[in-house]
């Protein structure tokens, strides 16, 4: 995870975020991502960083149909979230 962009950690989260038992879709994400950021994200940025996260093995990549995708952490991409959650726990006090 120390190796990924704030970018490409944050679409960890949100994929973590919408999957309710079947992976979401890039648009679903891309909706997602555009309030964070504020503005929208463009094709050009999202779709290669999906793309990255699949190659390294954090996001497995399945097909809705002939033109969307969908996006669900693997096994490996949770337990890095998980990590990176406890990492910063250390860091940032919640309080109640």
């Amino acid at each position: 995870m120390a190796d990924l962009t704030a970018f490409q950690r944050d679409i960890l989260y949100v994929i973590a975020g919408l999957d309710d038992g079947s992976p979401p879709y890039g648009l679903a994400i891309k909706e997602e991502l555009d309030r964070h950021y504020s503005g929208e994200i463009n094709h050009g940025r999202l779709y290669p960083n999906l793309d990255d996260l699949a190659e390294v093995g954090l996001v497995e990549k399945g097909s809705v149909d002939d033109r969307t995708n969908s996006y669900g952490l693997t096994e490996r991409g949770q337990r890095e979230i998980e990590t990176r959650r406890e990492w910063e726990d250390q860091y940032v006090a919640v309080e109640a």
